[in-house]
């Protein structure tokens, strides 16, 4: 196409092009509603920022800022043609993205010629087909970059004819915040489409030939805030508090594991526990869509969470269903492990009482505590004591866990069925009652003879043990898995807030509540401890016992011997379901909106039904660790299925959001939601110390692996802990496949390829007027 050059013709043929353009517009004007004229006449300095007020121009991708070609309808701007390499180098924009009627596009000079410095002009008029099939004339200008622009106020809100000379470099899209003077020079590079109307309702379209509006339904919030507080809540206070955390703290040297969970809190858990809340509610996406508003090549970390949250729906609801087996057995006169001589029971069978009050017994290696026969031979079944030492002989299926294991699976189904509105009123009681029953355990606990011990020991830290390098691994993978970072649940559960929620306030406020109840669950276990240690006469280190053993073992035991039993013991079992139903609760909503927000259309429509056949798939992957070998697989999936990829899942999230995304677009993305930005402290975490810390343990807890054993002791075979190394390959294999497959789809050579695989395909837009979201494509240029 041939163009016509008004710097080689001259300045009075660039101002004819000027003219023609002015005319062009107040042809528009004529077509579209009228509104109080305001003189385009305050100059902003050079290569100014662009602000819009509309959120469909809060997005922006300049590069190679030589020029471009624009067409400009009778409906406003809508869009830049296919040939063009470059940016916008003038944008208009009133109440309906046209200057008021009266002001000229284009300054002129007082002898009423357009400056030599300004250049633009008419490449053709043609007629294009608009959406109804009605012909619309179109004018292609080509906007080149001049040092000047007018800007003009209206209702009081600032809205520039912005523009950018030469030298303007290429910049990575973000939002306009309210202090535009931060932003750098940017421009829209997306199709639009304006209906006229005096309300400006907006409809954006893709930049493909057979677009479609992008306009997306609203998405469904939390009814209070309150109910999102919970659910975060509940999700972080989980099994692990009061089973994982003080069975790791005791088996690390008590007290002295409280400093590398600090530690890593600080500098590794809340960043990344504020970054995943503030990318969920800004992007307002699943773990599988809000790749392509960050980083496309990434997506494979989604499916990798999806993997994650699978394995662990496997083995974590089967420990629910454990506790809810303990629970209908002491609805009973006397909760069934106070006393031997049950059918489960061995000759060697020994109750607390026993053992108090003949000190021999309880130094006799040969004899078992009731409760400890009733869990191995009673629940679990492992006749003989670990007489299955084969995952392959697992045996069959014990069906008193089974049903169990169903009753977990439907109360998830009926919290989850309906979305957010359903699993935000079950968190009332879920997240609240595991609080009203530590307390009443910990008064108890503390008045207990010999409880002060306990909690000594506790509190005591020894040093030495901050050299060994599995208290910081065992610290790391206990604050990521209790605050939950990378599992997608952060990110699907604020992806339902508000868009102005204050989730730096609740990151602060949840994370401290989850590391509270994780120390508060302490002082509960190790004053019973203390109490157990002192009846026997024996040190507190042998008394606890290691893995899930120390909240179905020791802690029933001491309440078997405790008056009313019976009560205790079904307050405490009903404080261990309720944390694990919160923990299920959100794990699988990470699953459910990821897929959901995936394939809005198709699954998204039937949520109902896909989470019934999800809840059917997870009831059958469960049934195995209800045989009598579960117990086995429970303990391999626990070291498989997510400690180990979580920490390499994490760190690439990392890299993809503060490095291929940008920290400062990110904390610009911030700043858009709260009004300020992230300090420096946050950024340098989320940036360099939690990646390093992240890479850091991944491969340590790749060399100093150690594989689980038995319940005999032995070791797992070689061919099981293959088998283990294979489920943690699931959730990190995808991320290379798809950065493959991303570059073999992607059109271009090697560079622009990269390029593209690195840059958002689409940016979030939120009208803040209304709360209605777009979403807003972008286009690349290379």
């Amino acid at each position: 196409m041939s163009q016509t050059n008004p710097v080689t013709e001259g300045p009075q043929q660039t101002a004819s092009a000027y003219q023609e353009i002015n005319k062009v517009l107040s042809d528009q004007r004529a077509k579209v509603p009228k509104h109080d004229s305001i003189p385009y006449d305050r100059q902003v300095q050079k290569k100014s920022t662009m602000a819009y007020d509309n959120p469909l121009f809060k997005d922006s991708n300049v590069k190679n800022c030589d020029q471009d070609s624009h067409k400009i309808n009778e409906r406003g701007i809508k869009g830049s043609s296919s040939e063009s390499k470059g940016c916008y180098n003038a944008a208009f924009q009133s109440d309906t993205h046209l200057p008021p009627e009266g002001a000229l596009a284009f300054p002129e000079t007082e002898q009423g010629k357009v400056s030599d410095s300004h250049l633009a002009h008419v490449h053709r008029a043609h007629t294009d087909e608009d959406e109804e099939g009605k012909g619309v004339k179109n004018t292609e200008v080509n906007l080149k970059p001049f040092p000047e622009a007018t800007t003009h106020e209206r209702e009081g809100t600032v809205k520039r004819i912005s523009s950018f000379d030469n030298s303007c470099s290429e910049t990575s899209s973000a939002p306009v915040a309210d202090n535009i003077d931060t932003m750098s020079s940017q421009a829209v590079t997306q199709k639009v489409v304006l209906d006229g109307t005096v309300d400006g309702e907006k409809k954006i379209l893709a930049e493909t030939k057979d677009a479609k509006k992008a306009e997306l339904p609203e998405r469904e919030t939390w009814g209070k805030k309150v109910d999102f507080l919970l659910s975060v809540i509940g999700f972080a206070v989980d099994l692990g508090n009061v089973w994982r955390f003080p069975y790791v703290c005791y088996s690390n040297g008590g007290g002295a594991f409280l400093i590398p969970y600090i530690v890593m809190l600080i500098f590794g858990g809340l960043p990344l526990f504020y970054m995943e809340l503030a990318l969920g509610q800004y992007q307002r996406s699943g773990c599988l869509t809000v790749w392509k508003r960050i980083c496309p090549m990434f997506k494979g970390i989604g499916f990798g969470i999806i993997f994650i949250a699978t394995w662990v729906s496997f083995y974590y609801n089967t420990i629910i269903a454990w506790a809810f087996y303990y629970l209908f057995s002491s609805m009973a006169s006397e909760v069934p492990w106070a006393t031997c001589g049950n059918p489960w029971n061995t000759d060697n069978c020994t109750t607390f009482r026993d053992r108090s009050l003949n000190k021999t017994l309880a130094k006799n290696n040969y004899s078992k505590l009731a409760s400890h026969e009733f869990f191995y031979r009673g629940v679990l079944e492992l006749q003989g004591e670990g007489h299955v030492d084969d995952i392959g002989n697992i045996g069959p299926v014990k069906w008193q866990i089974a049903l169990c294991l169903m009753a977990v699976f439907v109360l998830v189904y009926f919290a989850l069925w309906k979305g957010v509105k359903t699993s935000g009123k079950a968190v009332w009681f879920t997240a609240t009652m595991p609080y009203i029953v530590l307390f009443i355990l910990l008064i108890r606990g503390v008045t207990l003879e010999g409880s002060l011990s306990g909690i000594l020991f506790y509190l005591r830290p020894e040093w030495d043990r901050l050299l060994v390098t599995q208290v910081w691994i065992d610290a790391a993978a206990q604050i990521f898995f209790s605050l939950g970072p990378g599992f997608g649940v952060l990110l699907a559960l604020s992806s339902y807030n508000k868009f102005h929620n204050n989730c730096y306030s609740d990151a602060l406020l949840t994370s401290s509540i989850n590391c509270a109840t994780s120390f508060l669950a302490g002082f509960v276990v190790f004053s019973v401890l203390g109490h157990m240690a002192f009846m026997e006469g024996k040190d507190i280190k042998t008394v606890a016992q290691d893995g899930p053993g120390l909240v179905f073992v020791v802690y029933p035991e001491a309440i078997a011997a405790l008056p009313g039993s019976v009560f205790w013991a079904i307050i405490f079992f009903l404080m261990l379901i309720t944390l694990g139903l919160d923990s299920t609760f959100g794990g699988l909503e990470a699953l459910i909106t990821g897929i959901c927000d995936e394939f809005p259309q198709t699954v998204g429509k039937r949520r109902e039904l896909f989470v019934a056949g999800l809840m059917v798939y997870c009831f059958l992957g469960a049934l195995s660790t209800t045989t009598e070998g579960g117990y086995s697989l429970v303990l391999l999936l626990d070291t498989h299925g997510a400690p180990i990829s979580i920490l390499l899942i994490v760190f690439l999230e990392c890299i993809a959001v503060n490095w291929c995304y940008g920290v400062n677009r990110f904390g610009q993305d911030i700043r858009t939601m709260l009004g300020f930005q992230p300090g420096i402290f946050w950024k340098i975490c989320w940036a360099i110390i939690s990646p390093i810390f992240l890479l850091t343990l991944f491969i340590l807890s790749v060399v100093w692996y150690k594989p689980p054993n038995y319940t005999t002791g032995e070791p797992f075979q070689d061919w099981v802990v293959s088998i283990g190394w294979a489920i943690t390959s699931t959730s990190l294999i995808p991320i290379p496949i798809y950065i493959i497959y991303k570059f073999i789809i992607t059109k271009g050579n090697f560079k622009e390829r990269l390029l593209l695989m690195v840059a958002p395909e689409e940016r979030p837009a939120v009208d803040e007027t209304n709360g209605v979201q777009y979403v807003m494509p972008t286009t690349h240029f290379i």
